[in-house]
């Protein structure tokens, strides 16, 4: 039996958006959608597991659909699910989280924590509807990005998209070399940036043989060439390490930044 795609939901509008794209991802994939609450053990939500059934029958009719709620910290309940699903997603904010927040605690701890890959669903309806035909993965030097740039070729080929595929680098102020070289040239000295996507995309590509793939390297900040990338994505994705010694993963500065505001689904996938 296919492990399910389980969706967070509370009620809140950002959980329903979370739920309609859930829907349109397991009929892409062929999997089970799992719709999941967790409240406290005085607290029913017969009529919001209904709705968002409703919800989910009506954008993906032909899909398997089951529900449950638990009672249990939402967070926790949804990372432990995540041990046996297909992936994760929730809204970017729920109905506890305080106003002008950009990203929900409970969808924070999901993402840091969990062992599949989390898509946390934001932006507007023309980012969540994949009108823009495009997948951006982000691509770090070494093995850190290989679990998210194979997440993403699979992602551009169930889509029938284009994947863009972005790597930033920067040379740190006062770093030595050959005088007369420019930044770009230093760091060629050492592992050049195109090379690092060639390498990154090598084996993927020759996977997904049907998928337009296109390589950026880009002198700048990770995180501002990755919400530069994503103004006209239906998706992005990025990489999480596992972290040495501590349970969940190591989210760093530029996945939280995306996080908070990139203008479409991000999808944090646990390096392996």
């Amino acid at each position: 039996m296919a492990v399910p795609l389980v969706v967070g939901i509370d009620g809140s509008e950002a959980s329903l958006e979370a739920v309609d794209w859930a829907a349109d991802e397991a009929v892409r994939h062929e999997v089970p959608l799992h719709l999941m609450h967790a409240a406290a053990a005085d607290y029913e939500a017969p009529d919001l597991v209904a709705v968002a059934s409703e919800r989910a029958r009506k954008g993906a009719p032909t899909v398997r659909l089951s529900s449950e709620v638990l009672h249990e910290d939402a967070a926790s309940a949804l990372v432990g699910k995540g041990r046996n699903a297909f992936a994760l997603v929730v809204g970017s904010r729920g109905l506890g989280d305080l106003a002008g927040l950009l990203l929900g605690s409970v969808s924070l701890a999901v993402a840091a924590h969990a062992d599949c890959p989390v898509v946390v669903v934001r932006g507007g309806v023309e980012h969540r509807a994949d009108r823009f035909g495009n997948v951006v993965v982000g691509v770090e030097d070494g093995q850190g990005s290989g679990t998210a740039v194979q997440f993403a070729f699979r992602e551009a080929h169930v889509r029938r998209c284009r994947l863009v595929a972005v790597h930033a680098w920067s040379v740190p102020v006062g770093t030595p070399g050959p005088p007369g070289l420019s930044g770009y040239a230093l760091q060629a000295l050492q592992h050049p940036p195109a090379q690092v996507l060639a390498d990154a995309l090598r084996d993927p590509e020759q996977q997904y043989q049907d998928v337009p793939a296109s390589s950026e390297v880009v002198e700048s900040s990770a995180r501002r060439a990755l919400l530069d990338a994503v103004s006209g994505a239906d998706l992005l994705v990025v990489g999480a390490r596992r972290r040495h010694g501590h349970a969940g993963l190591q989210l760093g500065l530029v996945n939280h930044a995306v996080l908070h505001h990139a203008p479409c689904p991000i999808a944090v996938v646990p390096q392996i």
